[in-house]
């Protein structure tokens, strides 16, 4: 599939899957630490999405994901690794926050963003609920001022934008089988016409019992029940509730869908 709405996963001798973060630095460094000490020449990172929102630091978590990136893909050109980042919610309720003078109704919208944890990404970048909740009544020629004012934000953190405009909505490894999403995914829709399941079909998802679309493992990063490591013979699940009270969760996959290992910060 030539889609550049999607990641395509090539000759990866393992894929370390990392799940949701929602701005957890230091449990994102620990991880960090941990799948260093184990990375191989040849080895493919995916980030489930939802990096940002509800946690303490997101713009530090973004800083260490670029610089991670950075490292792994120094360490032999010859075994160039791939690093993805996925959309998941809270990146999605970004980028419709950054576009909010377009909305119908700025301020209910606002109030639901809100609601589901961005006001952490709205701290991150100098803002707080309370402004954001105000200027989303100011009138569209307010509103646009002040979203153009948060893009010059995150521009003032270099790589933080061309990180959040390089986002995928899936990446998949389509000779293996694997296919990789931030929350959910509807197994009665193709690939190209999942539209917003990727981030809030989770109760979709849930309903996969067997491959889908000639994936054999279907792996998410996210769940709204945080359960953990949670494997069936067709999906996996990676939420230990990381910015919510609990833990930052990875697996390692081989490209036969078996799990080698799975870390936990």
């Amino acid at each position: 599939m030539n889609d550049q709405r999607f990641a395509a996963i090539t000759e990866a001798r393992r894929v370390w899957a990392i799940g949701a973060i929602h701005g957890e630095a230091a449990r994102l460094e620990r991880m960090h630490e941990l799948i260093a000490e184990r990375f191989e020449p040849g080895d493919c990172i995916v980030y489930l999405g939802n990096m940002l929102g509800r946690g303490p630091d997101v713009a530090t978590t973004v800083d260490i994901l670029l610089e991670f990136r950075s490292a792994v893909m120094a360490v032999d050109p010859r075994e160039a690794a791939s690093v993805f980042f996925l959309r998941g919610s809270q990146e999605e309720m970004w980028q419709k926050l950054l576009q909010l003078q377009f909305a119908t109704n700025p301020k209910s919208v606002m109030a639901w963003m809100l609601q589901h944890g961005v006001d952490a990404t709205l701290r991150a970048y100098g803002c707080t609920a309370e402004e954001a909740q105000h200027q989303a009544s100011v009138g569209t020629v307010g509103l646009t001022r002040w979203t153009q004012g948060l893009r010059e934000r995150i521009r003032g953190r270099p790589g933080h934008l061309d990180l959040m405009t390089a986002l995928r909505r899936a990446a998949f490894d389509e000779e293996a089988g694997l296919l990789f999403v931030s929350a959910g995914l509807d197994p009665t829709r193709p690939l190209e016409a999942q539209k917003d399941s990727f981030w809030w079909g989770s109760a979709a998802f849930d309903r996969i019992d067997e491959p889908y679309a000639g994936f054999h493992r279907v792996v998410r990063g996210f769940s709204p029940e945080n359960p953990g490591l949670h494997v069936t013979d067709v999906t996996v699940t990676l939420d230990g509730g990381c910015g919510r009270g609990g833990s930052l969760l990875s697996a390692c996959l081989l490209p036969s869908g078996e799990i080698v290992e799975t870390l936990e910060a």
